[in-house]
Parts: C-alpha cells; sequence; structure tokens
C-alpha cells in the first residue's frame, strides 16, 4: 500500500473540470486563485473601512467557514469572530424558512458588526439575521458574501457592501458550498450541469 499524498491529491481535485456529487454532476466555474484574489481584495477594502476600529466577523455556519477563514486571516484590523448557524436550503433549493440551530454568545451592542456569509440567495436568511442583530444595537452592520445571485434577491434593502462575485441563478458547490452535504471540501466552486430534457 502506497503511502497517501497529499500534493497529488490536491493537484487532482483542483485542475478537475468536472466532478459528480451523489447524482448530480458540476462543472468548473471559478478557480482557487480566483476565488483567493478577490477575498484579498475584500479583505483590503474592510481594512481601509475599518482603520482603527474593531470589527466582530459574524461567520454564517456552515458553507462560509472557508471564506470566513480565508477572509480573515487577510484582514489587518483588530477584529471577533463569533459564529452562528441557519439552515434554509435543502437539496438545491431554498426551503423560505431559516431555523436558527446555534445562536451567537457575543454582545454586539455598540460594536461594527460584519455578516460573512457564502452566498446571498433570496436574502432570506440575513434578512432574519439583520433583524435579530439589530435589536441589540451595534454601532453598524455590513454583510460580505463571496457570491451573490442578484435576480434572486427579494430584499434590496440589505446593507451588501463587500461582495466576492455576483453570479447566475445556477446551483454551485466547492469551497464550503455543499449539495446535501457533500462537495464542501472542494478547492474551487464548481456549477450544476443542467441535463439535457428530450
Amino acid at each position: 500500500m502506497q503511502p497517501f499524498r497529499k500534493e497529488r491529491l490536491f493537484f487532482t481535485l483542483s485542475h478537475m473540470e468536472k466532478v459528480k456529487i451523489l447524482d448530480l454532476e458540476f462543472s468548473s466555474f471559478l478557480t482557487k486563485e480566483t476565488l483567493e484574489s478577490r477575498i484579498a481584495e475584500l479583505a483590503e477594502a474592510i481594512d481601509s473601512d475599518y482603520q482603527g476600529s474593531t470589527v466582530v466577523f459574524v461567520a454564517v455556519l456552515n458553507g462560509s467557514f472557508i471564506f470566513t477563514s480565508e477572509l480573515v486571516k487577510r484582514c489587518r484590523v483588530d477584529c471577533e469572530v463569533n459564529f452562528i448557524r441557519v439552515k434554509s436550503y435543502e437539496n438545491t433549493t431554498s426551503t423560505g424558512k431559516v431555523t436558527e440551530i446555534m445562536g451567537l454568545e457575543s454582545d454586539l451592542r455598540g460594536k461594527h458588526i460584519i455578516v460573512l456569509e457564502d452566498i446571498v440567495d433570496t436574502g432570506l436568511t440575513l434578512d432574519t439575521l439583520l433583524r435579530k442583530f439589530a435589536e441589540e444595537k451595534p454601532a453598524s452592520i455590513q454583510i460580505a458574501s463571496l457570491l451573490m445571485k442578484p435576480d434572486k434577491l427579494q430584499f434590496p434593502g440589505l446593507p451588501l457592501k463587500y461582495i466576492g462575485f455576483e453570479i447566475p441563478n445556477d446551483f454551485v458547490v466547492g469551497y464550503g458550498l455543499d449539495y446535501n452535504g457533500l462537495g464542501r471540501n472542494l478547492p474551487c466552486i464548481y456549477t450544476l450541469i443542467m441535463e439535457k430534457e428530450g
């Protein structure tokens, strides 16, 4: 039995044009290099906007964990990192309901909050969270999201200040995003290949 070679496995994953997860097939959409370059730009913007302040990053689990890690380690401002877990997806569609599974324990009063999301779809999850956070009277609330689907947004008043990429309405996986719990570990983002009817 040959020893496990991490470098070889990573090279293979990062250069795959297509991946299959359960019953669906996905094609390469955003590369690891493209993602990390844009995240670095977002970090620079946050550093500039919050120079001299302390930021509280609130990461929405599970999907934002990679984006959170990559963004926070590039930010130079003083910051706290907290996590909240919500669920609004089942298979490839939003259920239209938000269920809070793990709540925020930090005191947000008077603090500058940046909510970190993997993707903004309808905006329902963020609207629900921001209403809850506003009750604690923070100094400010902004949103940083790796991806956004502008055509699906139903809450145009959301403070979407830091957006990595605007994408079409296709279902995507990888870089923290999943399909039924799988695919989060893919090092880039893949988009669903729609099968032709007939």
